[in-house]
């Protein structure tokens, strides 16, 4: 099962995206973790986006991508994957479809957890991140038994900076509808794209995501 997980900040993708790699025992692969990696352990991909980042540019796509492949290649990812903030434009998106295309590993579906925009100000405002293990809570959706600790380690909880400030969360929810209405467009196209409603409760979005997700195997 290869997958593609999209949605927006604060729609409730990081809860699923933990769910879904338990339930079907999957790989996750963020493009964050494999740039981190790639640097650190010196590939020579890993120096060119390097060059790039040191510089305060941006990645190319197609370098991106290139990562991103050689990640999947890795055997791991042999029976399947899940991909989380990538592909982020219709461009990286075109790359990425050659690159398993050409390797006969097409992607099994891509994932929208679709939720109405307006409504994230809420979801993100009353947002809380545990300090050490990174897990995600929401005041009001899904708080913690003990208010600001982590259920599952106990540090503490905190709100993001980006998450505080109510003209930067919409900045953040404008320049995501400009990425994703794109990529979602292309996906649909693909015959390949499967929303659900994020506006759910947890355990109802996951159902919706399961049950899609189970008819494709």
């Amino acid at each position: 099962m290869r997958i593609v997980l999209l949605g927006a900040p604060g729609a409730g993708k990081g809860t699923q995206g933990e769910k879904l790699v338990r339930k079907y025992n999957l790989p996750h692969i963020s493009t964050g973790d494999i740039f981190r990696a790639a640097i650190k352990e010196g590939t020579e991909l890993g120096m060119k986006a390097k060059e790039y980042m040191d510089k305060g540019e941006l990645v190319p796509d197609e370098l991106v991508c290139d990562i991103v492949t050689e990640r999947l290649m890795q055997p791991d990812c042999k029976e399947g994957f899940m991909l989380d903030g990538f592909p982020r434009t219709v461009g990286q998106a075109e790359a990425l479809s050659a690159a398993l295309e050409e390797r006969n590993m097409p992607l099994t579906g891509v994932v929208n957890v679709d939720i109405n925009l307006d409504d994230l100000l809420d979801r993100l405002t009353g947002r809380r991140v545990c300090k050490s293990c990174g897990a995600t809570y929401h005041i009001k959706f899904n708080a913690p038994k003990v208010r600001c600790v982590c259920d599952i380690c106990g540090g503490e909880l905190y709100q993001r900076s980006d998450d505080a400030e109510e003209k930067t969360v919409k900045q953040r929810l404008e320049v995501y509808r400009n990425q994703t209405e794109p990529l979602t467009a292309y996906y649909e196209e693909k015959g390949i794209l499967f929303s659900v409603d994020g506006s759910k409760e947890i355990e109802d979005v996951f159902k919706d995501i399961t049950s899609i997700l189970d008819s494709k195997k």
